[in-house]
């Protein structure tokens, strides 16, 4: 099973796709194509997770969207994952989501027995949000899966063609 160690997602307008490009150790880079419809059933589960990360607080939205904001504050600019001539690409098809209280692991399964696993803490999952977040608003994707406290942290107009990692 291949384990992704960094990411790079970016919204591919020719594909009307997400890739996510990810390293893995020595080897070349991973490209794992993401579907609006695979992520709009994905995105949930994951604010899900996160949802109860907080669920006896009172005011949870409030601090969700205090949590969302300070994870999208401590992005720091990184090299994106290059993706070379004959690196390996698949089209995600499933997700498997493993869940402990710290961490969620995010299996991506291909039609040829691909897999590949992204494992996330609570504060990088912001993060990646908000990086899918952003791709979601630059494809013109519907934003009916996205809560109103991760909008709140979407970055200023002029700032949005930053590519995030």
């Amino acid at each position: 099973m291949t384990t992704f160690e960094r990411i790079t997602t970016e919204y591919i307008e020719l594909e009307d796709r997400l890739r996510l490009a990810g390293e893995v150790g020595s080897a070349a880079p991973v490209v794992i194509w993401l579907t609006q419809r695979l992520l709009q059933r994905l995105v949930p589960a994951l604010l899900q997770w996160l949802a109860r990360q907080d669920d006896a607080t009172p005011r949870a939205e409030v601090l969700q969207s205090f949590a969302q904001q300070a994870a999208r504050a401590e992005l720091t600019p990184q090299a994106p994952v290059r993706v070379v001539a004959g690196c390996t690409a698949w089209l995600a098809l499933a997700v498997d989501i493993t869940r402990s209280e710290q961490v969620i692991r995010l299996t991506f399964r291909g039609a040829d027995g691909q897999d590949a696993t992204l494992n996330l803490a609570a504060k990088p999952l912001r993060q990646w949000l908000s990086i899918v977040h952003d791709a979601y608003l630059k494809a013109a994707w519907p934003l009916n899966v996205w809560p109103d406290w991760v909008g709140e942290s979407t970055l200023p107009a002029g700032q949005q063609s930053v590519v995030l990692h």
